[in-house]
């Protein structure tokens, strides 16, 4: 297995263009609001922001690290985002993780793999919702590696017996003469009992840099320990992580399905929702009047092979998923999208392929909107823990340039997400370029 230094060496190969100024020509542009398409029209990126958009012709420096890339018949569309990532896990098997023979730093290398493909499958930013992704961050955010903006959590914070507590059997607490387990070690969930010690969860994150905080709040359909409609924590432990939130001016996000659950966490100051798929309609309309977001996933059910358990957990929040979005729509609730895949790095292909199936609650045109606009509003919500101030998620002046240059049209095809390789001609990040399969159209200004 390669090293993190080594493969983080190897991956800046892919990088294809660093330009000071990158000119977009006659492309039609998603702005990531619109309903529909622009005419044709320039796109004038300088550094790492869009400087100018207009329908006439934009001049460009003529110099060396100029380029003019020709979008005749092709769109440009804000970079994707996922707002719901576990990359360390997703990178990894759970028999990957729990193997003391593989170390920190070849599962860190694993992750920061992934993270190259998240990119070139063109999503330029994501949410991750609990697991050590610091490294990698870091060493994305300096150049040394290639993936995209991340925004960590950190470990996931769980009571005992919750959804976050990935003991073994045999493991003892730490509290009643065991140890302290792997996963904690390693960063992926502490497990936390009590206001002091939900405090120094939190605070613990905050001190390595993650930019919101999770913590579980419910139970989970692929635990094993823990039933689907139990709820975690007291009111005072959850007060205590927001408190803490707050303090360094962010938020709590929390894992939980059911009303009980997500009445709690609302009570005690909670900002954001992660699945919901079992709520009742009521409780939705609440989280439409208190202004909180709700960041869904359209889950697939377990596989024949999961326990038994498992797969009737997981049917029951797929059964609710239907109802979770057309409430949501109807109580205007702030909504976000991520894809929640853990434990394959075979199947985060999905972040793709999962894109379509949102055409059963929208139009192509929203949800796209859903992909990029609105989950870039979910981002910035961390405020000064952002670590890219700046816009996200549109097409506009002064905007950042994340941005995907597609081979056809979305909103008339939104299936042409679902196949990334082929239809995903530019990829630019922070205003580099990291796929360019158009060599014939791209060359320097002479």
């Amino acid at each position: 297995m390669l090293s993190l230094h080594r493969l983080l060496v190897a991956s800046l190969i892919t990088v294809s263009v660093q330009a000071q100024s990158t000119l977009f020509t006659q492309v039609r542009l998603f702005d990531g609001t619109s309903q529909t398409l622009s005419a044709p029209t320039n796109v004038l990126i300088r550094g790492n922001l869009i400087e100018k958009i207009s329908p006439e012709p934009i001049p460009i420096d003529r110099r060396a690290d100029s380029i003019t890339i020709d979008g005749s018949g092709k769109t440009l569309i804000p970079g994707l985002i996922d707002n719901h990532v576990h990359l360390f896990m997703a990178a990894s098997t759970q028999a990957e993780m729990l193997n003391p023979k593989n170390s920190f730093e070849t599962l860190e290398s694993t992750a920061a793999a992934e993270a190259n493909r998240m990119l070139l499958r063109g999503f330029t930013a994501a949410r991750d919702v609990g697991g050590p992704v610091f490294g990698v961050k870091k060493a994305i955010d300096s150049g040394k590696s290639i993936g995209p903006r991340i925004y960590p959590s950190g470990a996931m914070i769980s009571q005992t017996s919750g959804h976050g507590d990935f003991r073994m059997p045999e493991d003892r607490s730490r509290r009643f003469g065991g140890e302290m387990t792997r996963g904690e070690l390693m960063g992926i969930g502490f497990i936390a009992d009590g206001r002091d010690e939900v405090l120094t969860a939190t605070r613990e994150n905050l001190r390595a840099g993650a930019c919101q905080i999770k913590v579980m709040a419910g139970g989970g359909a692929a635990s094993a320990y823990d039933p689907l409609d139990v709820t975690q924590y007291t009111l005072d432990e959850l007060k205590a992580a927001v408190d803490a939130a707050s303090d360094w001016g962010t938020y709590v996000t929390v894992h939980a399905y059911t009303p009980k659950a997500v009445r709690r966490a609302i009570e005690a100051g909670v900002k954001c929702i992660e699945h919901g798929q079992l709520l009742d309609e009521d409780t939705m309309k609440l989280l439409g009047e208190k202004d909180i977001w709700l960041s869904l996933q359209t889950l697939e059910e377990a596989p024949h092979t999961a326990p038994q358990d498992t797969q009737e957990k997981k049917r029951t929040v797929v059964d609710g998923t239907d109802n979770a979005f057309k409430w949501a729509a109807k109580y205007h609730v702030k909504l976000a999208w991520g894809t929640d895949l853990m434990f394959s790095a075979a199947q985060m292909k999905n972040q793709n392929t999962d894109i379509p199936k949102l055409l059963t609650w929208f139009t192509p045109a929203q949800a796209l909107k859903l992909l990029t606009h609105d989950n870039a509003q979910l981002l910035a919500l961390c405020g000064p823990r952002n670590p890219y101030p700046g816009q996200l998620g549109i097409v506009a002046e002064g905007a950042l340039a994340d941005l995907l240059l597609i081979n056809g049209d979305p909103l008339a095809n939104l299936s042409l997400l679902t196949d990334p390789e082929k239809n995903f001609q530019i990829i630019m990040k922070d205003g580099k370029i990291f796929k360019n399969s158009l060599h014939s159209t791209l060359s320097p200004e002479q």
